[in-house]
């Protein structure tokens, strides 16, 4: 299929062919869905920890005799039902990571880029460099381009000037092309691909 390649003046400077291997798939929720738990899974720490009886310091005396007081028997003043006492089922540490076949991975990603060309959301830049890194000037390029929420995805290596200029504008997040990742790419509105992105995802997923 090919694609019209802009500029960031909003011009239009040539076409592009995008491979239907990679660009052209049909789209599959479940396959998106299982991608972006696996991972979100990944980025949780799993450090949250709750005492359980045996972490908790204190006596191990009986409180008060079995038989004869009218209360409830008690074994240990650290448990649950007492102040200062453990907690029963909380969490441990532990990893919340789950596994994820690389086919399925890679089938992810393709369908993730499928899915924003069949929007109509895909777009090709020439390339993603400025001469000087102003915020200013780019912010006023980007809101001639009416992109709204957006990722930009560049190619092995992302202009240093580009870089710093795009660093404090809100929902614009840029990432070189070995970072390109599912959530990402399906957590903004538009996607834009560089020339030399289109070139390495397409060798990487064919």
């Amino acid at each position: 299929m090919k694609l019209s390649v802009t500029n960031l003046d909003n011009k239009q400077v040539g076409e592009i062919d995008l491979a239907d291997e990679v660009f052209g798939l049909p789209v599959r929720k479940d396959i998106l869905a299982r991608a972006v738990n696996w991972q979100l899974n990944k980025r949780r720490r799993g450090t949250h920890k709750t005492k359980g009886i045996s972490d908790i310091q204190g006596t191990t005396k009986k409180p008060y005799k079995q038989k004869g007081t009218g209360s409830a028997r008690q074994g240990s003043l650290r448990s649950p039902q007492f102040r200062g006492g453990a907690r029963i089922f909380g969490p441990v540490v532990r990893s919340h990571e789950t596994d994820l076949p690389k086919k399925v991975r890679k089938l992810a990603l393709k369908t993730a880029l499928s899915s924003k060309q069949a929007d109509g959301r895909l777009i090709v830049l020439d390339e993603a460099k400025v001469k000087a890194a102003k915020t200013k000037d780019l912010v006023k390029r980007l809101d001639k381009l009416g992109w709204g929420p957006t990722l930009i995805i560049g190619g092995a290596s992302i202009d240093a000037e580009f870089l710093r200029a795009a660093a404090n504008i809100p929902h614009l997040d840029v990432l070189p092309q070995q970072g390109a990742n599912v959530y990402d790419i399906l957590r903004r509105d538009t996607l834009v691909l560089t020339k030399d992105a289109v070139q390495h995802l397409e060798a990487r997923l064919k």
